[in-house]
């Protein structure tokens, strides 16, 4: 839904959801915030590379970044890496203009090498203008499979930041969090009955959340454990 393909016209949170926010977000590394701030607010601000496992918050701080760069009546663009390979030159190039941009997954294109020549050619051309970036990848530069030694070079004079998995009390908040955000009430017991029977990936869970939202509307019922046993 967000990126490129959306013209100016749209409003903010049509093209980067309200529950992605850097506010939103649940426990943060020390100084990842304000590093990505500086990107959105400050020309010229140091990149950063954010690395972690999936399902650890990288999209929504890539899509936060463009919000709140946006914000500042700044242009952003996001990208997911994964829907350019193959024609990442492309892509690029239609990024030119902006002030920030995210290229969220960028070991989708790892060892293949016009894709990484590609970005490479888009490092050096965005450090010279100004541009500012924002990498996220599953990993660090040298554990991603990236075969060009002056890519991976590029990449690790970033500001590195790594996400860690959320633990049981990390995903609690979340999903308080989300609730709160729905107008949802989510009975502590709930909570828990959730947490312990049910897929305890957090990109599941929060999709679980948008079902429990619609069934309980349309029972217009409380989000109970016994509401939950007959609706999962």
């Amino acid at each position: 839904m967000q990126g490129t393909d959306l013209g100016p016209q749209l409003p903010l949170a049509l093209r980067y959801p309200p529950d992605q926010r850097f506010e939103s977000f649940i426990g943060p590394p020390q100084g990842a915030l304000a590093a990505l701030g500086a990107l959105a607010t400050r020309p010229g601000a140091d990149w950063v590379y954010l690395a972690g496992p999936s399902r650890t918050g990288k999209t929504h701080l890539a899509l936060a970044l463009c919000a709140a760069t946006e914000q500042q009546h700044r242009r952003a663009a996001y990208l997911p890496m994964a829907a350019a390979a193959g024609r990442l030159r492309d892509a690029l190039d239609a990024l030119e203009g902006n002030d920030v941009v995210a290229l969220d997954g960028i070991e989708v294109i790892a060892g293949t090498r016009e894709d990484e020549v590609a970005l490479f050619d888009f490092h050096n051309r965005a450090r010279a203008s100004g541009l500012n970036v924002l990498y996220t990848a599953r990993g660090i530069p040298d554990d991603i499979g990236l075969d060009l030694p002056d890519l991976r070079s590029r990449l690790q004079q970033c500001l590195r930041v790594m996400l860690d998995p959320l633990d049981e009390a990390g995903r609690r908040d979340v999903l308080r969090e989300r609730a709160q955000r729905r107008g949802l009430v989510l009975e502590d017991a709930a909570l828990e009955w959730l947490l312990t029977r049910t897929d305890r990936d957090l990109g599941a869970l929060v999709a679980l959340l948008d079902r429990l939202d619609r069934a309980s509307l349309a029972a217009q019922r409380r989000i109970t454990v016994p509401f939950l046993r007959s609706v999962l």
